[in-house]
């Protein structure tokens, strides 16, 4: 029986791989840091309106590793939307998506509270909301994974997609602009529109769609 290529398999699943277990000891170190430590973490690694103004990259990625709730099915989800698109796009294409699905996902979010608290029609403490975990990250993927991805990375982000939506309540407050549900929106635009760009780029260079089967990972 032939045996499984293990460093193929990997190299053509890097970013999932990488994320997922970044993801993970980020969440085993945070369990370990007294309480007044994990509220100074979460506070610092927030992509609220002031730390975007004081340090945008130190919170748009800190913010992607940490969560305050249900830190044990966050793995799973994000294992289910990632490898998926990971297999969809190849490496350094999820990476963009995913990037840009917090990016994005967190200024149009975050600048619509910075926007209405500058017009007050927020509070001023609005400023300084806590917002973090993966899930401009893993929306952005799940778009993907379930438009352009093989059937099982679509059944996969189906799942996923329906586990956030009917258990998570993702879109919560979305009529009355709430943050979390505003950026949720906008990372799954981001995945639709910016992953049919990089399929059509990758199907233009000759690359396979879903790079999982043949083990690439351009």
């Amino acid at each position: 029986m032939r045996q499984p290529d293990l460093k193929r398999i990997f190299t053509s699943y890097a970013v999932a791989w990488l994320y997922l277990g970044g993801f993970i000891a980020a969440e085993v170190i945070y369990a370990l840091l007294p309480p007044g430590h994990q509220t100074a973490l979460t506070g610092w690694a927030s992509t609220n309106v002031h730390n975007l103004s004081h340090d945008p990259l130190g919170s748009l990625v800190a913010s992607a590793f940490v969560t305050q709730g249900s830190a044990w099915a966050w793995p799973v989800l994000i294992a289910l939307a990632m490898f998926g698109a990971n297999g969809t796009l190849g490496n350094w294409r999820t990476a963009v998506v995913c990037a840009a699905g917090q990016v994005i996902g967190t200024l149009v979010s975050e600048g619509i509270v910075g926007y209405r608290v500058a017009r007050g029609l927020l509070p001023a403490a609005d400023r300084y909301l806590v917002d973090v975990g993966p899930s401009y990250v893993v929306m952005s993927a799940i778009m993907v994974a379930l438009l352009y991805g093989s059937w099982l990375a679509r059944a996969a982000a189906a799942l996923d997609l329906a586990l956030l939506v009917f258990v998570g309540d993702i879109f919560a407050g979305l009529s009355s602009l709430d943050v979390s549900a505003v950026g949720h929106v906008t990372a799954m635009t981001v995945g639709a529109v910016g992953g049919g760009l990089l399929v059509w780029q990758r199907r233009g260079l000759g690359g396979n769609p879903a790079g999982a089967s043949t083990g690439q990972a351009s």
